[in-house]
């Protein structure tokens, strides 16, 4: 007979909810009501077992509950109503489906009896949600309900994290559970005989990949680690990380989602690379003779042109003196980008564990490293048009001096992003130092991000400076969520880079289309009184000479509730490094002060 617990006996659907929630130690909810799950909203009236944070829209909800969990390795968890309420969270879904951050998203759903006849704000959330979660399923009746929220929990969690659906029909919701029901969850816990053997197999395999790669750092000449966001997956991950690279002397640049997971202040860090990475991360990655790549899937912007990628390591690699090494919790992931040379399944932390006894300690490597300092020398990342006193302020200068002016408090320190320039200038010029303190939409680029995922971030981490920096195109997707933080007084500071236009896109304009800047440019609310409406203090800065000063007041002048700067910067400036689309990572295009200067003038005729 199977294990029963009759603990939920006399409890309707919406109660068993809340008291899951406890046993999942869920302590913040990000949600809006409705009428397909109000039995779920009137069991929690009142709740002291969690916050729930009201947003403004479900997207917004959304967005927190990413924010929740990258800032603190939790699942963040969704509340929602049917219908609309369900499809304005599929974007959240597809972003955190695509940069692996765990989430638990409950929707409301019509009655089973009235599936499928149309009903008022009825919607196949399961069907539409199907391609961008790990799991999603429609609870049937109320004796399931314990269970799939259970196991939606260990999926989210579980292997590379992910977003789930749990589909809440509100008959369920209101029914009441008159029986004890079975405890053991029907995810696979008890592994055949044959599994067993497989995994014996499995083992005996990833042991003798672990020592094929040890030998091949242990011969490597020129070896680079490339470290993704699967690094942050564990705890310990950053640790073995500099444990690796003190011990092998590896130079480590990282992904977007991976910034963090080393210290940029360290000799041995080239930063992000990439598209706009920094030119001489991606000049050891086309020069190094082996390639160790950490919870990071070759995405196209890390590795540009395919056929061009990384050709002194494929070299290597034939011959048995280098390569492409992937360390990968995804089977799917390997080798569906980049060949790998050799293939380490299984989380990146444990199997990092079980090399490092393998390597050998080296002493450093002066050519390998030389070779890094001139590319550093050649190619800073402070190469910019630089502001003058009575100039316009420079977005870079800006990260720069917040960067310096924070320095004393970066491990509680985490800066959130929407997408466009001013991400890639935060994740240049912005110094990374601890896990955990960036967060950002990486894969699916989603504008509007910032702001909602600030404020998970700090109910998360409310010890925490949380400073979401964004840009005006993407801050006016869902800049109404300002009024959330200052209904929850969610302590918050916002800066916004206002360019007065869609940067990113007017600079493909200008490089590729001929300055033709076919509908990127916005008018823009007033961004103060807006705040101020909302009850969020407000400044604007727009002379270089006040941007210290606007800077202070955000971080220790504004209080401990929620604040907005506009910093009005200069139009038109480019985000350099870049490797054009097609072009070879080692192929970018970089600040050349003549040039700049020669852009700038024909754009002033055409009128810009």
């Amino acid at each position: 007979m199977p294990e029963m617990d009759d603990s939920f006996i006399g409890l309707n659907g919406g109660e068993i909810f809340h008291e899951m929630m406890l046993r999942q130690g869920v302590k913040h909810v990000f949600g809006y009501p409705g009428g397909a799950i109000l039995p779920v909203f009137d069991a929690i009236y009142n709740s002291k077992h969690f916050e729930f944070i009201l947003p403004k829209h479900e997207q917004g909800a959304g967005h927190m509950a990413e924010g929740y969990a990258r800032a603190t390795g939790k699942p963040g968890v969704v509340l929602v109503t049917s219908g609309p309420g369900a499809t304005n969270v599929i974007t959240p879904m597809q972003d955190a489906l695509l940069d692996g951050t765990p989430m638990v998203v409950f929707c409301g759903q019509v009655p089973t009896t009235a599936i499928g006849t149309d009903a008022f704000q009825e919607a196949d959330v399961i069907g539409i949600s199907r391609a961008c979660t790990k799991w999603n399923v429609m609870v049937k009746n109320v004796a399931e309900l314990p269970l799939r929220i259970k196991e939606a929990f260990e999926i989210a969690t579980s292997g590379r994290p992910g977003p789930v659906l749990v589909d809440l029909p509100k008959d369920v919701t209101a029914a009441i559970l008159r029986r004890a029901i079975p405890t053991q969850s029907t995810l696979p816990s008890h592994p055949s005989a044959a599994t067993i053997a497989a995994r014996e197999v499995s083992k005996k395999q990833l042991d003798a990949a672990i020592s094929r790669v040890a030998r091949l750092v242990n011969v490597s000449k020129k070896p680079i680690i490339y470290a993704g966001h699967g690094i942050l997956g564990h705890p310990d991950g950053p640790k073995l990380l500099k444990e690796l690279t003190e011990k092998a002397q590896i130079p480590v640049t990282t992904t977007l989602l991976g910034l963090g997971a080393y210290d940029e202040m360290d000799e041995k860090a080239l930063h992000m690379l990439g598209m706009h990475g920094a030119a001489y991360a991606n000049m050891a990655m086309q020069e190094a003779d082996l390639i160790l790549a950490l919870g990071a899937r070759f995405d196209d912007r890390v590795t540009g042109n395919i056929a061009k990628f990384a050709p002194q390591a494929r070299a290597a690699a034939a011959q048995n003196r280098g390569g492409i090494v992937h360390f990968e919790i995804m089977p799917k992931n390997i080798n569906k980008v980049v060949q790998a040379t050799e293939a380490v399944e299984g989380d990146v932390t444990v199997n990092l564990s079980y090399l490092l006894p393998q390597v050998k300690k080296v002493e450093p490597r002066p050519e390998w490293f030389a070779q890094i300092k001139d590319w550093k020398e050649r190619f800073p990342l402070s190469s910019y048009e630089h502001e003058t006193p009575d100039g316009l302020i420079k977005p870079q200068q800006l990260i720069e001096r917040l960067s310096n002016m924070t320095n004393h408090m970066k491990d509680r320190t985490i800066i959130s992003t929407g997408v466009g320039q001013h991400q890639m200038w935060v994740a240049q010029h912005f110094r990374w130092r601890y896990p955990r303190t960036m967060v950002t939409s990486g894969g699916l680029g989603t504008m509007g991000f910032g702001l909602p995922s600030a404020i998970g971030a700090k109910v998360g981490r409310p010890d925490a400076l949380v400073i979401d920096i964004d840009g005006d195109a993407s801050f006016n997707m869902t800049l109404t969520e300002l009024s959330t933080a200052n209904q929850f007084n969610i302590g918050v500071k916002v800066i916004v880079l206002n360019n007065e236009e869609q940067g990113m896109v007017t600079q493909w304009q200008s490089l590729f289309y001929d300055d033709r800047f076919a509908h990127t440019h916005q008018k823009n609310p007033d961004f103060v009184k807006l705040s101020e409406a909302m009850g969020v203090p407000a400044r604007r800065v727009s002379k270089p000479a006040d941007v210290d000063e606007a800077l202070r007041w955000l971080i220790e002048g504004s209080g401990e509730g929620p604040a907005f700067l506009e910093v009005m910067t200069d139009k038109k400036v480019p985000v350099l490094p870049m490797v054009p689309g097609g072009n070879a990572l080692h192929d970018f295009l970089v600040y050349d002060e003549t040039k700049e200067k020669a852009r700038r003038e024909a754009l002033k005729k055409k009128g810009f």
